[in-house]
């Protein structure tokens, strides 16, 4: 039997690790100046998602809302790189509106998640 932290079983959680891994492959095809500036900080946006879940997953309730905001702090940190990104011509424009929802979904999902633990 393979143990799971209960975090591992939100949808949001998946997700997150769904964006990062689909970035992580994006910016890999960077060239390498724009790999290690505008790549590095869309890789440590959309990772912080993810990692932010996780740990505050391990808090208190009000603890867990705020790493909660924190996460979707990096969602909108997501935005105006994949924007600048699709400027640059690094992304293709229906890529950018792939990330760009998928981005938008989280943030919705992360607000929820904080919602239901202030009931």
């Amino acid at each position: 039997m393979d143990a799971q932290f209960r975090f591992e079983n939100l949808l949001v959680y998946q997700q997150a690790v769904a964006l990062s891994n689909r970035v992580f492959t994006i910016t890999s095809k960077w060239p390498p100046q724009l790999r290690f500036s505008l790549g590095d900080q869309l890789n440590r946006a959309a990772l912080s998602i993810s990692l932010n879940i996780a740990e505050g997953s391990s808090r208190t309730g009000k603890d867990f809302q705020h790493f909660l905001s924190i996460a979707r702090g990096s969602c909108y940190e997501c935005i105006p790189i994949i924007t600048i990104a699709r400027d640059q011509k690094l992304i293709a424009q229906k890529a950018y509106e792939e990330m760009k929802q998928i981005i938008f979904e989280l943030s919705k999902m992360l607000t929820a998640l904080r919602s239901s633990l202030t009931k």
